[in-house]
């Protein structure tokens, strides 16, 4: 029971350390900003951010779309459209809630989409499953003129209200071109073991839901 503790524990602060990063890798970017206000970004409260614990009951690998069922809902203050990671990266996005429970898009699902980019690079692209493997997935739309190597890290980019920036999806494994010529196709292999999910988290960005109302205005 102190192992399963320590292990919530560690779960919550890996993601904080990961938007710590995150957090740091801005302000590097900055040539203006001196070293002690980069120290100093590292005692920044994650405000921005909330965490909910939560167990995953249901799970499946090998559909062409794959859902999760989380063992908290609305209750619990889990809502649609919050992203969920575990301790190793990111898992999906909350689709739908009733008050106890959740149903997750994993991202091993063909509906999931989720923006990503290679680590030291402000170049983005889409993270897509194709039906199979579900050790891997693939980086669509990445410009021609993106540099990368195998073995680079890649983590979501923060361009969305679900997932903050710099949090792990797993490495470059092999690279292709797209079938237009137009962009790269990387396959990524993915940090998280969908066969092994459990204890994971589920992130509430605030400001979500009026950046998402905003943004709705304008598409329609």
């Amino acid at each position: 029971f102190h192992l399963k503790s320590v292990n919530e524990d560690l779960l919550d602060r890996n993601m904080l350390l990961e938007q710590q990063i995150a957090n740091l890798e801005k302000a590097l970017k900055d040539r203006q900003v001196d070293s002690a206000a980069i120290n100093s970004i590292r005692r920044l409260p994650q405000s921005d951010y909330r965490l909910f614990k939560a167990r995953v009951i249901k799970n499946s690998l090998t559909l062409p779309d794959n859902y999760i069922t989380l063992d908290k809902g609305s209750s619990s203050g889990i809502r649609p459209e919050m992203g969920v990671i575990d301790g190793n990266g990111i898992v999906g996005i909350v689709y739908e809630t009733s008050p106890s429970y959740s149903v997750v898009i994993s991202v091993l699902n063909s509906k999931s989409n989720i923006s990503c980019k290679i680590i030291g690079s402000d170049y983005f692209g889409y993270l897509k499953w194709e039906h199979g493997d579900s050790r891997y997935a693939y980086l669509k739309d990445l410009p021609r003129h993106a540099e990368f190597n195998l073995g680079d890290t890649v983590v979501t980019s923060g361009f969305s209200t679900v997932f903050p920036e710099g949090v792990m999806v797993g490495t470059v494994d092999d690279m292709a071109d797209s079938n237009d010529g137009l962009s790269y196709l990387l396959k990524i292999k993915l940090a998280t073991d969908f066969g092994k999910l459990s204890d994971v988290r589920v992130i509430a960005r605030n400001g979500q839901e009026e950046q998402k109302k905003l943004e709705n205005k304008i598409i329609e």
